[in-house]
């Protein structure tokens, strides 16, 4: 495990680009063109990614990237 010390303007910084990261990887998930193997690449991405904004984000906030995974398998 490592640690990582931020100041506010790197939290809002990180938040931001995580924010960004999950709204392309759903907008993706959402795309009839992809097949099954992208998408269920994109969604082990996705489960990393939410993780990591999971540690930061308030519930409120992470109820909005919540996904049921079953949809993307």
């Amino acid at each position: 495990m490592l640690g990582i010390l931020f100041n506010d303007k790197e939290c809002k910084e990180l938040d931001y680009v995580l924010r960004k990261e999950l709204d392309e990887m759903l907008l993706d998930l959402n795309d009839s063109r992809l097949d099954g193997d992208i998408k269920t690449a994109i969604a082990k991405r996705y489960k990393v990614i939410f993780r990591m904004y999971a540690r930061m984000a308030s519930p409120k906030e992470l109820s909005r990237y919540a996904l049921n995974m079953r949809t993307y398998r």
